[in-house]
């Protein structure tokens, strides 16, 4: 049984990689001819594959157009398919550069002097609507299972996902939140399912970087900060601006520490989140680069050669990423509700270390 599934593992790994290899080799922009091939820019092509974009490149050739929206002052709204751009980048009085949008000017350039408001629906626009919709389909099943399941063992997705609810409850929850842990639950279980989905679609080929996208963390990073301050109770808001034994000589320095800090928390999400993500499909993308690097410089016969040599790393890249894609919902789940756990803690259990058992487990303690 061990080792079926270690061989499927390794065998859908290897079409993974051999997808992402096929869709470099047939660019022809990077290995059509010889003297095309000096043109493969690794940095080029690394960022085009991390960065948001108005078509949803699937694989190379295979482009879902998207819609774009745009809203001037003096012509309004104006909708229409991404795939406009495609020819030259021009369409319709607007030039696309870099993956902006701006109004073109008499000579084609972009006119960066008339402001050109983008809702477009991009890439991680559409990634983010994604998840949504298949986060809201799974666990309407799972309320569904454990409707028709009512007091029997669980099955089918509700048995896979019920040791993570339970998990994220009892490691998570309860020990950072004490007895007020039912309250916020429902926000610690989106954010760690929305950012475990987001994490293993974007490993997919063609999947969009949403979590390595800083807009996306910088939100969800802001989202537990309010939550945080508005639920910061009376012992919080004392310790930021009056902490317990400072010399009130010492207040001029410690309360803009103390401040800092209430800003550096989420910051410190946001980075991580995107950070290690980002990271990840960076390893990869110039551990498959090295394939088409040595082709160029030692033609087709160099290119396999150390292709043999790339796949392995490549493949124990991809299980480090999946071991990432779960240690990461974990990580911001666990800060989430510490920061909001420390803002809601009564003083007797800030000073004595009293977790979610409430007095009467430290009574028994003693």
């Amino acid at each position: 049984m061990m080792r079926s599934l270690i061989f499927r593992f390794i065998l859908s790994t290897t079409l993974i990689i051999s997808t992402f290899v096929s869709a470099f080799a047939e660019d022809p922009h990077q290995h059509g001819t010889d003297d095309h091939a000096k043109e493969f820019k690794v940095g080029e092509m690394i960022m085009h594959h991390i960065k948001d974009d108005h078509g949803w490149e699937l694989a190379h050739g295979l482009t879902i157009p998207l819609p774009v929206i745009l809203y001037t002052g003096d012509r309004g709204l104006e909708v229409f398919s991404s795939s406009n751009f495609d020819h030259d980048g021009t369409h319709n009085g607007y030039v696309k550069e870099h993956n902006h949008i701006y109004r073109a000017g008499a000579n084609g350039e972009p006119d960066k002097t008339v402001k050109v408001y983008d809702f477009s629906i991009t890439k991680n626009v559409a990634s983010l609507l994604l998840s949504a919709v298949l986060l809201i389909l799974i666990f309407f099943s799972v309320r569904n299972g454990y409707e028709k399941n009512r007091g029997k063992a669980p099955k089918g997705i509700q048995s896979f996902l019920e040791p993570i609810i339970l998990f994220v409850r009892d490691e998570i929850a309860r020990p950072n939140l004490g007895p007020k842990y039912e309250r916020y639950l429902p926000y610690l279980l989106t954010l760690f399912f929305f950012i475990l989905i987001n994490n293993l679609l974007g490993l997919l080929p063609g999947g969009a970087n949403l979590t390595g996208n800083i807009a996306i963390t910088g939100v969800l990073a802001l989202i537990t900060a309010l939550i945080t301050n508005l639920s910061g109770n009376r012992h919080y808001w004392a310790h930021l601006f009056k902490p317990t034994g400072v010399p009130v000589a010492l207040l001029p320095i410690m309360i803009p520490v103390e401040l800092v800090g209430v800003i550096m928390k989420p910051l410190s999400l946001m980075i991580r989140l995107f950070a290690n993500i980002t990271a990840g499909h960076i390893i990869i993308l110039s551990l498959l680069s090295l394939i088409f690097i040595a082709r160029n410089l030692g033609g087709a016969g160099t290119g396999w050669g150390i292709s043999l040599i790339v796949a392995p790393f490549t493949i124990f890249m991809n299980c480090i990423e999946l071991l990432v894609a779960f240690l990461q919902a974990f990580i911001f789940t666990l800060l989430s509700s510490m920061y909001i756990g420390s803002a809601i803690e009564d003083h007797h259990e800030a000073d004595h270390g009293i977790g979610y058992e409430g007095p009467e487990f430290s009574k028994d303690v003693h």
